[in-house]
């Protein structure tokens, strides 16, 4: 399979970029700077895209099967990044054609903690956070207002780099934890995750979220954090 990916130097969309080449698939780094990016692989070719450009995207995914977006806004104010990119890929997308698919690499904010409660909504959630969570959660109702083939996947609340360990439980539209009430998953679990889901075919046109099933996986994401230091 051919897959492309729109922000493949960040660091989930470089783990969803080694995940899908160890598969055997072909992948497309999508980025901003090409010759900066990290990763050389037989099966990769490495594309400037212009994200905010419906023909920069549609000319660069022309030849994918599948589409994954892992862009991020780095330093740009979130609302204008998120909405303004995501209409413009719907757009690209629909332009090479609607029998592509779309995997976004969404927040965990708009998850439900109770009915009708979402987690971006909860008094202890990050002042620093929430501007991209809002902006993750307009994502979202605009790509359900679209065409086409969609899958927006949420992660747990907390998301670390750490270690692939397989494990994991799917859910769709409330925040999941583990059985030792943890909402977090590593990010190369995600890839994982994101991975099966390409093959799978089960969240078209939905919404999904995956925890890992690790034990201990925050104190283990903390202390990894600490020996690399």
């Amino acid at each position: 399979m051919k897959i492309a990916v729109l922000g493949a130097s960040g660091r989930i969309g470089q783990r969803i970029t080694l995940e899908a080449l160890v598969r055997g698939h072909e992948v497309k780094a999508l980025v901003r700077h090409p010759e900066r990016f990290p990763i050389a692989h037989p099966r990769l070719t490495v594309a400037r895209v212009d994200i905010f450009d419906p023909a920069s995207v549609a000319e660069a995914i022309t030849d994918s099967d599948v589409v994954v977006n892992a862009t991020g806004a780095g330093g740009s104010d979130p609302h204008t990044f998120y909405i303004n990119s995501t209409k413009a890929v719907i757009e690209g997308v629909k332009r090479a054609g609607r029998s592509k698919r779309l995997i976004v690499v969404g927040g965990a904010g708009s998850l439900e903690v109770a009915p009708g409660v979402q987690l971006v909504d909860t008094p202890t959630f990050s002042n620093v956070a929430r501007p991209t969570s809002l902006a993750q959660r307009e994502t979202l109702d605009i790509l359900r207002a679209s065409a086409i083939a969609w899958t927006f996947f949420s992660p747990s609340e907390h998301i670390a780099a750490g270690r692939r360990t397989g494990k994991y439980r799917l859910g769709t539209d409330q925040l999941l934890t583990n059985d030792e009430g943890e909402s977090f998953i590593f990010m190369e679990d995600y890839a994982v995750a994101l991975l099966d889901e390409i093959k799978q075919l089960r969240f078209i046109r939905q919404r999904f979220t995956a925890v890992s099933l690790e034990k201990g996986t925050i104190r283990l994401m903390c202390n990894l954090a600490a020996s690399s230091k």
